[in-house]
């Protein structure tokens, strides 16, 4: 595995079940860089809240966008293992945010895009900054970041016809030995 561009986020982000799942597709990957990936928000997103996407589902979007998953593959490669036999030694757990500040907000049937720059990665922990984007209506994210590279990602360089939704910082995940989690709960 080089990278989470085209895998599957099932595949994955495999402890979440089908309605928790926030990512449709991993756009692009830079390991040591960055990440860019989409969802797009569904009636199950907006239900009982005013006909938008909930803050907190934008965060847990993100988080498992970004440093969630970049940290299942910094881990399977370390392990040398699949993101399955990883949560029978691991648990990635989201532990941490910074500051988040929301300037937009996302209707059923938007597609953003999650860019998180990776400004940490150190003892099964990582640590992620990015940004939230409401995507143009019937873009190619396929296409459009086919040629995305570092800096661009570095500068959040899109078109001016994507609006920023969030700014979010320090989004911290790490994996968690299972043995801690099965000694709790035997006490």
């Amino acid at each position: 595995m080089d990278s989470l561009a085209g895998l599957p986020p099932k595949d994955v982000l495999v402890l979440h079940g089908p309605t928790k799942l926030l990512v449709d597709k991993f756009l692009w990957h830079s390991p040591q860089v960055g990440i860019v990936a989409s969802y797009t928000a569904t009636e199950r997103d907006v239900k009982d809240h005013f006909g938008i996407v909930r803050g907190v589902d934008q965060v847990e979007s993100f988080t498992q966008a970004t440093a969630g998953a970049c940290n299942v593959f910094f881990e399977c490669i370390k392990m040398g293992c699949s993101p399955l036999e990883l949560v029978d030694k691991f648990l990635p757990r989201f532990i941490g945010i910074g500051q988040v500040n929301f300037h937009y907000y996302l209707e059923k049937g938007d597609t953003f895009v999650n860019i998180g720059h990776i400004k940490f990665n150190k003892f099964r922990q990582v640590v992620c900054d990015g940004r939230i984007y409401k995507t143009p209506k019937g873009l190619n994210l396929d296409e459009y970041f086919g040629n995305f590279n570092e800096e661009r990602l570095l500068a959040y360089d899109l078109s001016p016809d994507f609006t920023l939704v969030a700014e979010l910082q320090d989004i911290t995940c790490r994996a968690i030995k299972k043995e801690l989690f099965n000694k709790q709960a035997e006490q």
